[in-house]
């Protein structure tokens, strides 16, 4: 059975930057092996109730801007799987989820697959996370998902282990105390599987505020958390002296 993953996916320019979570992400693909299917769940769709991308063909979505021209000329265009979209919805039905038939992929879901499987060719459906419903919420859609994994799909998280785009430092910037703080945290409740601390880490995490001043880059990270089992840190690194580029399997 595939684990359930988390993966930081950092800057729109990973693909381009010389840095270890692009080498690990260019690895990890090859460490899981081929799903039929990626049901990928982004920071960067958020909704106000769940929503799956039912559609034949992924567009790439360039939801950025002022990044060089290399950047906006990559295509990802993985197949859709509509079947699986609409699986995905009935699973979270008591959830009032929702499918979208236009939506292609934003970059919290190419980014990282372009690294992880670069020739596009296993289907892909993308799902949103609802950041004003809270860390319970997203542990719960994941535990509503975690029978995909017996079916070879893989359910890949995509945020940021700690985002704060305001406080980014140069690069080769050491690790400021605060990243260092949240992180250690988060990572020791994880490995214990602490369900209750995880749904409340706004007010118990330190610096919680700081690692995170909006909560949809670590939402992710809980639905992978809450369709997978035990935690293993696949990696930990660290650019722009906070953005952190952890990531985790749940098996």
């Amino acid at each position: 059975m595939l684990p359930a993953v988390f993966v930081s996916h950092g800057a729109p320019t990973l693909p381009f930057d010389d840095v270890p979570a692009r080498d690990f992400l260019r690895g990890l693909g090859g460490q899981l092996g081929r799903p039929r299917a990626v049901l990928a769940v982004s920071a960067h769709w958020d909704t106000d109730a769940p929503a799956t991308n039912a559609v034949p063909s992924n567009d790439t979505i360039h939801d950025f801007y002022g990044f060089p021209r290399p950047l906006y000329d990559l295509r990802y265009a993985a197949p859709g799987d509509a079947l699986l979209a609409r699986e995905v919805s009935g699973l979270l039905s008591g959830f009032g989820a929702k499918t979208d038939t236009m939506r292609g992929l934003d970059h919290g879901a190419w980014v990282p697959l372009m690294l992880m499987y670069p020739d596009a060719d296993i289907p892909v459906v993308q799902l949103s996370v609802q950041s004003d419903k809270g860390a319970a919420h997203h542990v719960a859609l994941g535990r509503a998902l975690a029978g995909l994994r017996q079916d070879n799909v893989l359910v890949l998280g995509s945020g940021g282990f700690v985002h704060n785009l305001r406080q980014i430092a140069p690069p080769g910037s050491p690790e400021a105390p605060w990243s260092k703080d949240f992180a250690g945290w988060m990572h020791d409740r994880l490995m214990e599987s602490n369900d209750t601390a995880l749904a409340d880490y706004r007010t118990r995490a330190p610096q919680a505020r700081m690692a995170h001043p909006t909560d949809e880059h670590l939402m992710p990270l809980l639905v992978a958390y809450g369709a997978g089992g035990h935690a293993e840190r696949l990696h930990s690194s660290t650019t722009f002296g906070s953005l952190r580029m952890d990531a985790y399997s749940f098996s």
